[in-house]
């Protein structure tokens, strides 16, 4: 093999303020070998190699795995490895154009290496090795390692493209380790738990399939809530909130439950039909699973049930979790949303309302439809730009329900958001520098109200900036407190500092 080009070099290892060890930046090698380009990346985990091993071969690490920036779509997840299965993907080859890539797992060894290799796809070829590797001396750590072995498509013309795809590989890979270590760090902060099971509603949504896929990599068992034809081999159970039916059995032996599930504030005008929709999807869905719990003879030992920070209204000031509610219609649901959980509360089991903020990623929400007007050049603040602004990343949201779900300390209400909240201007020109774009294009208030209605006010022109007492008091660590390191961890895939 000859090897062209060396990136990252590992020297060693740094301490994160917590003095765990924390792996350095990847080493990176480009290089050919009879005719085939090849690639290497290698790193190390902060964990054991049997617990990096396992998990990259349970359910969920491909949804943890695939780059936020990209617009890579499962079309078919083969689940656990093993030898045979195939995954198809969807993913961008160029703008608007989409291409399906077909791979096969070829060799799977647990707690050792698997291989995938593509059936169809982008590439001329491609062989792909995981392996998972000791550290001599040291069983608390390991290193991962990626070898591919790959041809570019169209013969010599495919060359042409080679350096975007060295590029792209280098940065996807980069990532990719960086999420695996993160998230095992994440399970082993928490200590010497069991494998806990889960029951989570609103799994399919944006969070849910996120927490869904964190906690299956972790070792736990995932139950699903859903309104439609249940599928029982995949967990699966189902409820109504709206008629207020549920199968009970989903809780029996179950350790959590993680309800997430309400109707979307964005989705559409805000009628007064619409608007009651938002409240009863919260507070109905709540009650039913409350005096659920609350009727059974060995519940969950603990509820955790969304909130938000709507729950503040309109502040100028900083608030915690110690303020009280404020005004207007999201105020009043995140007050009904939380009192409904009364009767578990009442039954003694402990409940925990995470107030979530803005959650950050370019898959949904907020984020996504803010980056191609900032793209066009044509992003700015919105209003009057001083609205507060309380955000978290999507990771550190998962972060957070995980360790509010298996930490006793935690209960009532939990700021989710990140320490350093800001205002809407702030937020417009950290995400144009992180898009390279111009951050001066504002939408004035009165053009908001025209676009959106009466959801422009609440959603839009105002806000708060909460910040996390409750998470700082007990020590939680968040991958990234600052809005321009999430940012460009999401949107350019380069990890955090430290």
């Amino acid at each position: 093999m000859v090897r062209d080009e060396v990136q990252s070099p590992a020297v060693g290892r740094h301490e994160s303020r917590e003095g765990a060890p924390v792996p350095d930046q990847p080493r990176i090698e480009h290089g050919t070998d009879a005719g085939d380009r090849t690639f290497r990346c290698e790193s190390e985990m902060p964990v054991s190699k049997t617990e990096v091993a396992d998990w990259h071969f349970r359910a969920g690490a491909l949804d943890r795995l695939l780059p936020p920036w990209q617009d890579v779509r499962v079309i078919e997840d083969s689940g656990p490895l093993r030898p045979g299965v195939e995954t198809v993907l969807s993913v961008p080859i160029a703008p608007f154009v989409r291409k399906r890539w077909r791979a096969r797992i070829e060799e799977a060894v647990p707690g050792e290496r698997f291989i995938d290799v593509q059936v169809s796809g982008p590439f001329g070829a491609w062989h792909h090795r995981h392996e998972f590797l000791e550290i001599e001396g040291d069983a608390s750590s390991s290193r991962l390692r990626d070898s591919i072995a790959y041809r570019m498509p169209m013969g010599p013309l495919g060359g042409l493209g080679a350096g975007v795809v060295r590029r792209d590989l280098a940065k996807m890979f980069e990532y990719r380790h960086y999420r695996t270590a993160a998230d095992l760090r994440r399970h082993a902060d928490a200590g010497d738990v069991a494998p806990q099971t889960v029951v989570i509603t609103g799994a399919s949504g944006l969070i849910g399939t996120q927490l869904t896929a964190f906690l299956r990599t972790g070792g736990h068992v995932v139950r699903h809530l859903v309104r439609r034809t249940p599928d029982a081999s995949a967990g699966e159970y189902r409820w109504d909130p709206a008629r207020g039916e549920i199968d009970a059995s989903a809780f029996d032996g179950a350790d959590a439950v993680v309800h997430l599930a309400g109707a979307g504030i964005a989705d559409r005008r805000w009628t007064p039909e619409r608007m009651k929709v938002i409240r009863d999807s919260r507070v109905d869905g709540t009650r039913l699973i409350a005096e659920t719990l609350a009727a059974m003879t060995t519940p969950p030992s603990v509820f955790v049930s969304a909130s938000a920070v709507g729950f503040y209204g309109n502040r100028s000031e900083r608030v915690d979790e110690s303020a009280a509610a404020g005004e207007g219609f999201l105020s009043d649901v995140s007050v009904a949303w939380e009192d409904a959980a009364d009767a578990a509360r009442a039954a003694g089991i402990r409940v925990v309302h995470p107030r979530i903020g803005v959650v950050l990623t370019p898959k949904g929400g907020a984020l996504e439809k803010m980056i191609p007007p900032f793209k066009l050049g044509a992003g700015g603040p919105l209003g009057s730009g001083r609205q507060g602004l309380s955000w978290i990343g999507i990771d550190d949201l998962l972060g957070v329900l995980h360790r509010v779900m298996i930490d006793d300390r935690y209960v009532g209400p939990v700021n989710a958001t990140a320490p350093e909240p800001v205002d809407q201007r702030t937020f417009a020109k950290a995400l144009g520098r992180v898009l390279r774009r111009p951050a001066i294009a504002p939408m004035p208030g009165f053009a908001a109200k025209i676009l959106f209605g009466r959801m422009a006010g609440p959603l839009l022109l105002e806000g708060v900036e909460a910040t996390p007492t409750v998470l700082a008091d007990h020590g939680f660590r968040f991958e990234t407190p600052d809005l321009e390191s999430c940012l460009r961890l999401l949107l350019d895939g380069t990890p955090p500092a430290g």
